[in-house]
């Protein structure tokens, strides 16, 4: 339907051209094509044509005129369309796996539950839309919750899916309209999950998707008066754009901006289930990860036990096609993200860190895609760059500590705070130590996930909360009417 196929170079591949405007895939005016390079061989599997500011003022007009009527929407319309979203994308949680797999390098045994945890979010959100309160009234006074206007949304490409469903389910259920940029770099995904959302029989002009350059759509989106609200996914450099250039024209914002997340492995953990937590939690998505634990702090005391345990329960995280449903670590998204985690490595190297697992090059047999060696620092100081530092990488920085205050200054001396995790036997001390992180979500003795818990971060982590209720309240403003 909206994806063609073309023979270039002897070698089939896909094609898009298009973007989603009013309810219909439409011929994108600009004209700059990129190459989508399939990670785990460097071969080139589709061309995209960019859009430009023109195709975004295109979409936000779209966006506007939909508004005027889906702003004034009720909680039941909402919810209806919510639930059709949800019946929507549930077809396509196979595609959406398989384009994950096979255009980001996502390992299937990640890709898939993020794909899940996203279209669930539709279903989050129209739970979280029953349960809120949009209209209070006492006496004379009517306070009522309404909907900001039109949003755009900028994703990134380390977890499309789960992105743009997160932002779309927050801002539909508030009954905000929507322009989504997701990641050039996400295109076979974008296109497989437009499709999906296609099929919802939407209000035309509800979700508007164009592709394109941060430095074009994106900054179209955050300096357009029509826009009254943006909610980004990235980086801190850009995430600081945003909130400087949106001010002009006094955007709402939500940021999301990473994090060099710590986990506190506590002296009374039993190594052998807290090793193996702690090593999910640091390569989970390869470690293109943001919450993604890099920071490993473990008892000084204990460091001797530590490190045999951490060599023996590496050979579980085998990398390799990330296909296989027993391959735990693909391949790095682009050359450029290979060579930055490469980079990271070697300085880590000579800043004196010393290589217990892995080390630079790429792993043997493996030589044609991205891939690094999944690596593991001991004798990390956290003022080193790699532990200071986001990588986004499968890189783990083991940080010795000597007492339970001393990790705890540890783990909030960053200048992120998005996620973190404590480790151990006592759970009352685990939940006291929890307390005292400055992280936006702290998970206790394992990976865990509360769909109607708020994501977002601490610090230079971001600017408030995502996900359900907290997610939806970002989207909506408070408006007094007052009788005399």
């Amino acid at each position: 339907m909206a994806t063609k196929e073309a023979i270039i170079g002897g070698e089939k591949i896909k094609t898009i051209t298009t973007h989603y405007i009013d309810g219909a895939f439409v011929e994108s005016h600009g004209r700059e094509i990129i190459d989508i390079i399939k990670p785990t061989n460097g071969k080139v599997i589709a061309r995209v044509t960019l859009g430009d500011e023109e195709d975004t003022r295109r979409a936000i007009a779209a966006a506007k005129r939909a508004f005027a009527s889906y702003g004034r929407s009720t909680k039941e319309e909402r919810a209806q369309i919510l639930r059709r979203l949800h019946v929507a994308a549930s077809a396509r949680i196979d595609d959406l796996t398989a384009a994950m797999v096979e255009e980001y390098g996502g390992v299937v045994q990640f890709a898939r539950p993020i794909v899940e945890s996203g279209i669930n979010a539709f279903l989050a959100s129209e739970k979280a839309l029953q349960d809120l309160q949009l209209t209070r009234s006492w006496g004379k006074t009517t306070v009522t919750m309404e909907p900001v206007g039109v949003a755009g949304l900028i994703t990134a490409w380390n977890a499309n899916a789960l992105f743009i469903c997160l932002k779309l389910a927050s801002a539909v259920a508030a009954g905000c309209t929507v322009v989504l940029k997701p990641s050039e770099m996400s295109s076979l995904q974008t296109r497989v999950m437009v499709e999906a959302l296609h099929e919802a029989d939407l209000p035309k002009g509800l979700l508007n998707v164009v592709t394109g350059l941060g430095n074009i759509v994106g900054a179209e989106l955050t300096r357009n008066p029509d826009v009254a609200k943006i909610s980004f996914t990235g980086s801190v450099g850009v995430g600081e754009s945003i909130m400087r250039d949106g001010a002009a024209t006094m955007k709402r914002v939500t940021l999301e901006l990473g994090g060099k997340s710590p986990t506190i492995l506590l002296d009374d953990a039993v190594l052998d289930k807290a090793i193996p937590s702690a090593l999910v939690l640091a390569f989970m998505n390869s470690g293109q990860a943001c919450a993604a634990g890099t920071r490993l702090l473990v008892p000084r005391s204990r460091l001797d036990e530590i490190k045999p345990r951490i060599r023996e329960a590496m050979r579980a995280f085998t990398i390799g096609d990330p296909a296989d449903p027993k391959t735990a670590i693909g391949p790095m998204v682009s050359q450029k993200q290979y060579e930055r985690v490469e980079s990271y490595i070697r300085k880590g190297i000579e800043e004196g860190a010393e290589v217990l697992v892995g080390g630079e090059g790429r792993p043997e047999g493996l030589e044609a895609g991205y891939f690094v060696k999944p690596t593991v620092f001991v004798n990390v100081r956290n003022d080193m760059a790699i532990a200071q530092e986001e990588i986004f990488g499968p890189v783990l920085c083991v940080i010795a500590y000597d007492t339970e205050e001393d990790a705890v200054r540890i783990a909030n001396d960053s200048r992120y705070g998005l996620h973190a995790a404590v480790l151990g036997t006592d759970i009352q001390r685990a939940r006291r130590v929890a307390s005292q992180i400055r992280s936006g979500r702290v998970v206790i003795n394992a990976m865990t996930d509360d769909p109607q818990a708020p994501w977002g971060g601490f610090k230079y982590s971001g600017v408030g909360r995502e996900y359900a209720g907290y997610g939806m309240e970002a989207f909506l403003e408070t408006r007094a009417i007052l009788e005399a």
